[in-house]
């Protein structure tokens, strides 16, 4: 379906449409596409219309949305913090979002571990300065002070350390 536009003539998709091409091609949150389709120049009402039937019809779901955003995040190296703030940023509520996380059940320990290892090699960190360095490594990738502190037996703060 497609309607016309008054100031080029051109006809473009509807809102719909537009939302169905774009989940043709990844996930997407639903307010990630409201906002596509608001840049697009779609009326509010018709924009929300649209979501809504794509939610009625399963093609847009922000629970699935969620759960392969942090598959994805968690493949790439990602903790806990960085992926609850990622999620935060699409809309979703803080309940949806430690469901996602606690469904996950990733060992966020071994993660930080193996991030360590990826990036510097398996030999330990021979001075203070190497150990605080590859604690802010893991620390700017959103793992919890903890969690760092366990891995890199580092000092770290205590303040970045949030609810994991």
């Amino acid at each position: 379906m497609t309607r016309r536009d008054d100031e080029s003539g051109k006809s473009r998709p509807s809102a719909y449409s537009k939302a169905m091409g774009l989940l043709a091609r990844r996930e997407h949150s639903r307010r990630e596409l409201q906002l596509k389709l608001r840049k697009g120049g779609y009326e509010g009402a018709e924009a929300g219309e649209a979501l809504d039937r794509l939610g009625e019809q399963r093609y847009q779901d922000d629970n699935r949305f969620a759960e392969v955003l942090v598959r994805s995040r968690v493949a790439q190296g990602y903790g806990p913090l960085r992926l609850r703030a990622e999620l935060k940023s699409h809309g979703l509520s803080d309940a949806r979002i430690r469901a996602v996380l606690d469904a996950a059940e990733v060992d966020w320990t071994a993660s930080a571990a193996a991030q360590l290892r990826r990036r510097y090699g398996s030999g330990g960190a021979p001075d203070p300065a190497e150990k605080a360095r590859r604690a802010q490594f893991l620390l700017r990738r959103g793992f919890p002070a903890a969690t760092v502190r366990s891995v890199t037996h580092a000092d770290v703060d205590d303040a970045a350390d949030d609810e994991a």
